[in-house]
């Protein structure tokens, strides 16, 4: 009888791995083990989002933010008044996200709540001649990224991504919706992988026409672990100051090669941060 050696087979059992998925498994081993949280994509403004080279995201998404101490001025919302009081503000948005990368460093992003409202109550002890309530519906803010992946990284040195968001005066009439000026926010991004998760590192100033100052726009410590093949855990501290502080997590989920559920809860850990911000949405890949 002839005898069959297991050298001889190992070609047939490779390919039929391939031919059944085994393609993506055996490329996703080949990636170095810091790597294995985010794969090799340039890093987003989304929280634990990614995009590679030529792949375009789409990602339509809700998001529900209240906010139990809004602080807020009347003469900022149109009537007399300098003092500084803490309202209450609902916001709902419908926002449509786009990213695409043209190589392997360069990618830019679209952003846009193409339809929001917000819901104000002033404060009790407000005595001016702001209303009690006021609401506000139509276009949110809208804005696009560019981002420049600098340094990549490797086993001793941490991945740099520059990036610079633009976002426009599309509501120069609304006090709640919206930006009324041109607003600039250049950042850095800092990633390094480590076994127990990925983390990074944000930071990035801020410009607008209105003001005509630069200040520190925000800052977020990631973190990021792939729990296995479909899930994938996020997490951030971001802030703009010490008293704008919010702690957000993320669960994703892979439903197909093409798509995943991204379910997200931002919780205010500081006096002006939102009190808490859930979203929902389902991101394409192509």
């Amino acid at each position: 009888m002839m005898q069959i050696r297991p050298s001889s087979i190992a070609p047939y059992v490779a390919a039929m791995a391939l031919g059944m998925g085994g393609e993506a498994e055996l490329c996703q081993a080949a990636e170095p083990a810091y790597l294995s949280d985010r794969g090799d994509g340039i890093p987003t403004s989304l929280l634990g989002t990614y995009v590679r080279e030529k792949e375009f995201i789409f990602y339509p998404f809700y998001e529900y933010t209240r906010f139990k101490k809004f602080e807020y001025k009347p003469s900022e919302l149109g009537f007399t008044g300098e003092q500084e009081y803490f309202g209450k503000l609902v916001e709902r948005e419908a926002l449509v996200f786009l990213a695409y990368a043209f190589n392997d460093s360069l990618a830019i992003e679209f952003e846009s709540a193409v339809h929001a409202s917000a819901d104000f109550t002033k404060a009790p002890e407000d005595a001016s001649s702001l209303p009690a309530t006021i609401r506000e519906s139509g276009l949110g803010d809208t804005e696009t990224n560019i981002r420049w992946r600098y340094l990549k990284e490797t086993q001793s040195r941490p991945e740099v991504t520059f990036f610079m968001k633009t976002v426009f005066p599309l509501q120069r009439d609304k006090k709640l919706l919206g930006t009324p000026v041109w607003e600039f926010a250049p950042g850095v991004v800092v990633t390094k992988g480590y076994s127990f998760g990925t983390l990074a590192g944000r930071l990035a100033a801020g410009y607008d026409t209105g003001e005509h100052k630069v200040k520190l726009d925000e800052w977020a410590i990631d973190y990021v672990k792939r729990l296995d093949s479909n899930w994938r855990f996020a997490l951030s501290l971001e802030g703009a100051q010490l008293d704008e502080v919010s702690l957000i997590g993320e669960l994703q989920y892979t439903l197909t090669k093409n798509a995943v559920v991204k379910l997200n809860m931002g919780v205010g850990v500081a006096k002006k941060a939102a009190t808490y911000a859930p979203e929902i949405g389902v991101m394409f890949r192509f």
